[in-house]
C-alpha cells in the first residue's frame, strides 16, 4: 500500500507517490522531509538484480547492459565491461546547455527517479537509490543543464548530471553553495556510487526531469487560477459589478466541474461585499418606462465577458488541471526506463515506456489553459484602469487633482503597468504553441520519432511566470481601485488580501517605481501566501 506523506517522512513504493506530495519536498531544503524506500520495494528491487546477474551469467545479450546503445544495439560487450560501460555512458552524454534548472526541480527530478526505481523493475539495487535519497536529504543537488532532452529515450542529458553527482563527477549545489561533487560528497559521508551493470541506464533512462517540471507547473498553476479568481472577485467590486452571473443556476445548467467550481470560488470572496451589486439591485435602482416606448438606461444590466464569462474561462484552466495531474500521477509511478526485469516471471522486456507523450500532450494544454488566464486578466485590468469603462473612478486610478494643484496632469498612475501587463500578456501567448507536433529524427534514426516532453513541461514553468506577473500587476492595481472605492465596504476576504498587498506595496499617490511592487505581488502568488490571507487553505485549491 503506498505511504502518504507526512511532515516526518515520505515512503516510496513506487505506487503512490502524487504530484503535489512531489512538489512540497521539492520546494522544502534538505531535510524538511526525509525520503525512504518501502521494504517491498527493496525486496522486488533486489529480485531484479538477480535476474539481470543471471541473465549476464549466461552471456545473453542484454540492451545497454552487455549491448551499446541506441542504434548501437548490434555490438555486444563482454560481462565484465559492463560496469566500465555505464560509468561511459554518464559521461557522453554530460553536453546539456542553457540555464541551469532552479533547485526545485532538481529535486523533483531525484524523487521522480527514485520513486520509478522502487518500482523493482530496473534492476538496480536499493543501495543505489539509498545514496541517491540521501543525497536529496542532505541538499547534494545535481547541477543540470535545461536544454538537450528530446523527451524519449528519456531525459538523457539531464538525467546524466543527476548520475554524474552520484558518482562524484563534475559539479552540486551543496547547501546553497556549488562545489565539486567528491567534495560534497565526501564531506556528507556519503560513498560515491560504482554504478553496477544496468545502474546508468536505470537511472537516466526516464522521464523524471519532464516530469519535475510538470508537476511543479501544475502546482503553479493551481496558485494561478485561485489568483484569477480572487481578480475577478475585485474587479467585480472595483467595477460595482453584476455578481449575478456567478448564481448556481447558470452554471448548473452548464455543469463544467471547473466552471461550477471557479463561479462558488468567486462567489465565496465576494461575501459580504457591499461593492458588488447584482441584478436585483440594478431592477430596484432602474427608472421606469412609465408608458414610454423608449428609454436609456443609467445602468448596464450585465458586464463585458471579461467579467461576466471569467468562470467559465477560469473552470478551463481548472478542469485542464484535473486531468493533467491524473497523468503526471500515473507517469511519476511508472517504470520509465528500458530494458525493464520481471522477476517473478523471469523475463527480460525491451519497450519503450521513456517516451514522455503524456507529459508533452499535457503540457501542451496547460500552457494554453494558463496563458488564456493572462488574457482574462490583462482585460479585466483594461476596464478598471480605463475611465471611459471603470464607473467613475479615475483615468489610470491617480488621483484626480484640481487645476489650482500645481502637480496637476503630472501624475500617470498605472498608465505603464497596463503597457507592461500587456507585453506580458503577448509573450505568454506566444508560447503556447504546442512542442509536442516538432518531433525530430534523432541518433541515427534510432530515435525517430520524440516526445518533446520536456521543452513544454519548461514552457508551461515559462508561462506560469508571465502569467504571475499580469496577475501581479492586476492585482495592484485592484488595490488601488477598492481603496479608492472604500476598502471598507469590499468583502472580508478582499479587504485581507488588500491588507497584505499594503505590507508590501504602498497606495500609489504619484508617478513612481513599480517593478519592485510587482516582484513582491508576484512572491505573495507563488507562496500562496495571498491565497491564505483570503482564507483559502492548501487543501481547498481544487
Amino acid at each position: 500500500m503506498p505511504h502518504p506523506p507526512t511532515a516526518q517522512r515520505l515512503v516510496l513504493d513506487g505506487t503512490g507517490l502524487s504530484p503535489r506530495s512531489v512538489a512540497a519536498v521539492a520546494r522544502r531544503p534538505g531535510g524538511g522531509t526525509p525520503v525512504t524506500l518501502d521494504e517491498a520495494a527493496v525486496k522486488r528491487m533486489h529480485a531484479s538484480v538477480d535476474l539481470k546477474d543471471s541473465l549476464l551469467a549466461q552471456e545473453i545479450p542484454i540492451y545497454a547492459v552487455t549491448t551499446g546503445f541506441g542504434d548501437s544495439c548490434v555490438r555486444q560487450i563482454s560481462p565484465d565491461k559492463a560496469h566500465e560501460l555505464q560509468r561511459n555512458l554518464v559521461l557522453y552524454h554530460l553536453n546539456g546547455t542553457g540555464p541551469t534548472a532552479a533547485p526545485p526541480v532538481a529535486r523533483a527530478a531525484m524523487l521522480i527517479r527514485a520513486n520509478a526505481l522502487a518500482r523493482g523493475t530496473s534492476a538496480i539495487r536499493p543501495d543505489a537509490v539509498s545514496t541517491l535519497l540521501e543525497c536529496l536529504d542532505r541538499d547534494v543537488l545535481p547541477l543540470i543543464p535545461e536544454r538537450g532532452s528530446v523527451g524519449a529515450s528519456g531525459d538523457l542529458v539531464p538525467l546524466c548530471y543527476l548520475a554524474a553527482a552520484l558518482i562524484g563527477e563534475g559539479e552540486v549545489l551543496h547547501r546553497g553553495a556549488v562545489r565539486p561533487a567528491l567534495d560534497a560528497l565526501n564531506e556528507e559521508g556519503i560513498e560515491p556510487l560504482r554504478l553496477a551493470p544496468k545502474e546508468g541506464i536505470a537511472l537516466i533512462n526516464g522521464t523524471a526531469f519532464a516530469a519535475a517540471y510538470a508537476v511543479l507547473a501544475a502546482a503553479d498553476a493551481r496558485e494561478l487560477v485561485f489568483t484569477a479568481e480572487l481578480a475577478t472577485a475585485m474587479t467585480l467590486e472595483a467595477l460595482h459589478g453584476n455578481a449575478s452571473a456567478l448564481h448556481p443556476f447558470i452554471h448548473a445548467n452548464k455543469p463544467h466541474p471547473g466552471q461550477v467550481r471557479s463561479a462558488r470560488c468567486v462567489r465565496d470572496l465576494l461575501a459580504g461585499s457591499r461593492l458588488a451589486t447584482s441584478f436585483d439591485d440594478i431592477l430596484m435602482r432602474r427608472e421606469k418606462l412609465a408608458g414610454q416606448s423608449y428609454l436609456q438606461l443609467n445602468e448596464r444590466i450585465q458586464d463585458k465577458y471579461s467579467v461576466r464569462c471569467a468562470p467559465q474561462i477560469v473552470g478551463i484552466a481548472r478542469d485542464t488541471l484535473d486531468w493533467t495531474e491524473e497523468w503526471l500521477a500515473t507517469e511519476i509511478n511508472s517504470a520509465t526506463d528500458n530494458p525493464l526485469f520481471d522477476a517473478e516471471g523471469s523475463g527480460l522486456h525491451l519497450g519503450g515506456n521513456f517516451y514522455a507523450g503524456h507529459i508533452g500532450q499535457a503540457m501542451d494544454s496547460l500552457k494554453t489553459a494558463v496563458a488564456n488566464l493572462a488574457n482574462l486578466l490583462d482585460r479585466q485590468l483594461a476596464l478598471v484602469v480605463d475611465e471611459k469603462f471603470n464607473d467613475g473612478l479615475p483615468a489610470n486610478l491617480v488621483l484626480a487633482r484640481g487645476p489650482e494643484d500645481p502637480e496637476a496632469g503630472l501624475h500617470h498612475g498605472f498608465k505603464g503597468m497596463q503597457i507592461a501587463a500587456s507585453a506580458l500578456t503577448a509573450e505568454a501567448l506566444k508560447q503556447t504553441g504546442p512542442v509536442s507536433v516538432f518531433s525530430r529524427s534523432t541518433e541515427s534514426h534510432n530515435q525517430d520519432i520524440v516526445s518533446m516532453g520536456t521543452i513544454s513541461a519548461r514552457d508551461a514553468r515559462t508561462i506560469n511566470g508571465l502569467v504571475r506577473e499580469v496577475a501581479a500587476i492586476h492585482l495592484l492595481a485592484l488595490a488601488q481601485a477598492i481603496e479608492l472605492r472604500g476598502v471598507e465596504l469590499a468583502s472580508p476576504a478582499v479587504r485581507a488580501v488588500h491588507t497584505l498587498i499594503r505590507q508590501h506595496s504602498d497606495f500609489v499617490s504619484h508617478d513612481r517605481r513599480l517593478d519592485r511592487d510587482i516582484a513582491a505581488i508576484s512572491r505573495l502568488i507563488e507562496t500562496g501566501a495571498l491565497r491564505r490571507a483570503a482564507g483559502v487553505a492548501d487543501d481547498d485549491l481544487d
